[in-house]
């Protein structure tokens, strides 16, 4: 945690307000969209998802597949303390449901379903299917009861090693992938090398916590330098990348 409030001091200074973005996709997409508003029913749908969660008295054995936790010390742990302080927050919901709105992607993939927070997201107004992938079993049958009892249909949970697993997708065309599993530099650039031939032009990329940690802030700043990339977000808490043609390349610092 000290190491997010450091970082974050020497982020800030970075971000700047409307009038400092030249680019007009950057600039629309930050006005319309990243700061923008979800409809009543999708908001009131992802906060009775979140709910019906943090309700719950049920207690999971996890298999830990990623960087470890700094709340959990054993791996029994009770779904509604995962859904608390795990997963995407319920911001975070809202903004990828407002992104998937907005860009209407025809394949969705998701690293790191955990309870279906961010899978209710990515699909509760997205008529294509959302592949999203979960290294523990438990956990993904959990995510799948839930999603069934909200009527979220679309998502066809994967359940398997993130490294094997990724191989199906490398070759197919992804047009939103969603990077929120395994916090190690290692890992995170791993996955970004192989889903890499997935991309096109109207690709978009969103990393959770890139800067979690020192490695995942070191992998963030290799991520921005692959060729491919034509611009980024960093909005501290998630990063975005895109690669579209003609678009200058450039890093955006955004604070919403």
């Amino acid at each position: 945690m000290l190491y997010q409030s450091i970082a974050y001091l020497k982020w800030l200074p970075k971000t700047f307000h409307l009038h400092g973005i030249h680019s007009p996709f950057i600039f629309n997409l930050e006005k319309d969209i990243l700061r923008g508003k979800n409809n009543t029913k999708t908001t009131q749908q992802l906060a009775t998802y979140r709910a019906s969660l943090l309700a719950s008295n049920a207690e999971i054995d996890v298999k830990d597949f990623g960087s470890g936790s700094r709340v959990f010390t054993s791996n029994k742990r009770a779904v509604k303390k995962i859904a608390k302080v795990a997963g995407a927050t319920h911001k975070r919901a809202l903004l990828l449901e407002r992104l998937i709105a907005h860009f209407k992607p025809l394949k969705t993939l998701e690293l790191g379903t955990s309870l279906g927070i961010a899978t209710a997201a990515l699909s509760i107004n997205n008529e294509n299917t959302v592949y999203t992938i979960e290294g523990c079993p438990n956990t993904a049958a959990i995510a799948q009861q839930y999603l069934d009892k909200a009527n979220i249909t679309t998502p066809k949970i994967i359940v398997g090693d993130f490294k094997n697993e990724l191989n199906a997708f490398k070759n197919e065309a992804l047009d939103f992938i969603y990077f929120d599993g395994n916090h190690s530099k290692e890992a995170t650039l791993s996955y970004v090398k192989t889903l890499l031939p997935s991309v096109s032009e109207k690709t978009v990329w969103f990393f959770d916590d890139i800067h979690w940690s020192q490695e995942m802030t070191a992998a963030w700043n290799i991520i921005k330098k692959i060729p491919e990339i034509s611009a980024t977000i960093d909005g501290f808490w998630f990063g975005m990348v895109f690669f579209r043609s003609g678009q200058e390349k450039e890093d955006f610092y955004i604070k919403l």
